[in-house]
């Protein structure tokens, strides 16, 4: 997998292009602002680009920005946002943003956890999803403060739980030793999931993307 990343501090511009090259990616650029995001995207066509969501010159939101600008260019390119805090609006925006690649939003401090880290990478890069637990929990609170209405508020409160597993890029066996059930539980609760968000049956993972995008993006 062939990967771009976007972060202006050296040191950990270079630990993340080591880290990543040690995992088995191809790490095609590492820059340090957003046109050389941007520039690097259609230059090397990655599979998955890793952007801080601060870059220069004001450092606010100029990483989400390019990002946003490369996946127009290139539909397919999967985004990997890294931030310092909760964001949920930056999140909001790049569910939002054109394109049909994987999407991911971390803490900067989940990179600290090698494994999960690669796997989020993987996951967008494959064209699924990879939100933080923290802006999971944070968009569904802002979302759904007093039992939601339509589809999502539609779903059980099991059902929730499960999506919102989901959305942080967990495969069905991690969701049922999450919430300690089996998985065949898990399958069913997904299955209900799909239903009530009119979901086709096509694709099975197609439709877990489908579903997480649909249940962020209400408002």
């Amino acid at each position: 997998m062939r990967v771009v990343i976007a972060e202006d501090l050296a040191l950990l511009r270079d630990g993340l292009t080591r880290l990543l090259t040690e995992s088995g990616f191809e790490v095609v650029a590492a820059v340090e602002d957003g046109p050389g995001l941007v520039r690097a995207v259609m230059g090397h066509k990655p599979d998955v680009c890793v952007v801080d969501v601060r870059l220069p010159p004001t450092f606010t939101d100029e990483g989400i920005r390019a990002a946003m600008e490369a996946r127009s260019r290139f539909p397919g390119l999967g985004v990997l946002i890294l931030s310092q805090y909760v964001e949920p609006v930056y999140t909001a925006e790049l569910l939002d943003s054109d394109g049909d690649g994987g999407l991911g939003y971390l803490l900067k401090e989940r990179v600290g956890d090698v494994k999960a880290f690669v796997a989020a990478v993987e996951s967008v890069a494959r064209g699924g999803t990879a939100l933080d637990r923290e802006v999971v929990s944070e968009l569904v609170r802002r979302k759904d403060p007093g039992g939601g209405d339509g589809a999502l508020g539609a779903l059980t409160p099991r059902e929730k739980e499960v999506l919102g597993l989901m959305a942080e890029g967990r495969t069905n066996t991690a969701i049922a030793r999450a919430l300690v059930v089996t998985p065949g539980a898990v399958e069913k609760h997904i299955s209900n999931i799909f239903s009530k968000l009119d979901l086709p049956a096509t694709d099975e993972d197609h439709r877990r993307v489908l579903a997480v995008l649909a249940f962020l993006r209400q408002d």
